[in-house]
């Protein structure tokens, strides 16, 4: 049986937690993710656990922080005065809201306090600082390069 290698096109289910064992995320049975090895389009470390897994293999992976969305940075939370927020948007703790950056570009910044007149904000990735575990599951290597 042939292992995952750069260049395959895979289909793992997986479940990913959080220290606390919160879960972030996880695939559902009739819903697989796909994705090529190799593409850079997952977490270096959730890719290269997948390479050398054979079909039907399962392993359970730790990724540091530093290895996933990075540490948490203060200079990512902000506080901005209620006027300039739109009025159409209902700052609440814990709501996030995404917001187009001078860029051009999206981000999600999350509401952590509220006053009479002042928003603070969190525009740090809601996953940064979190060591975070996932159990993989490699069920399908769809293609694979020619040349094997």
């Amino acid at each position: 049986m042939s292992k995952a290698k750069e260049g395959d096109r895979v289909k793992v289910y997986f479940t990913g937690t959080l220290e606390d064992g919160t879960i972030f995320g996880q695939t559902h049975e009739d819903e697989p993710f796909e994705f090529n090895i190799g593409e850079k389009s997952v977490l270096p470390k959730f890719e290269s656990a997948v390479v050398g897994m054979k079909e039907g293999e399962n392993k359970t992976i730790l990724i540091a922080p530093e290895d996933a969305y990075g540490p948490r940075d203060e200079e990512r939370m902000f506080t901005v005065e209620k006027s300039e927020i739109p009025d159409h948007i209902t700052p609440e703790i814990g709501k996030k809201i995404q917001v187009q950056t001078g860029s051009g570009e999206m981000a999600i910044l999350t509401v952590l306090e509220v006053s009479e007149d002042k928003v603070t904000f969190d525009a740090n990735d809601p996953l940064a600082g979190e060591e975070l575990t996932f159990e993989i599951e490699l069920l399908e290597i769809v293609q694979t390069e020619p040349n094997e």
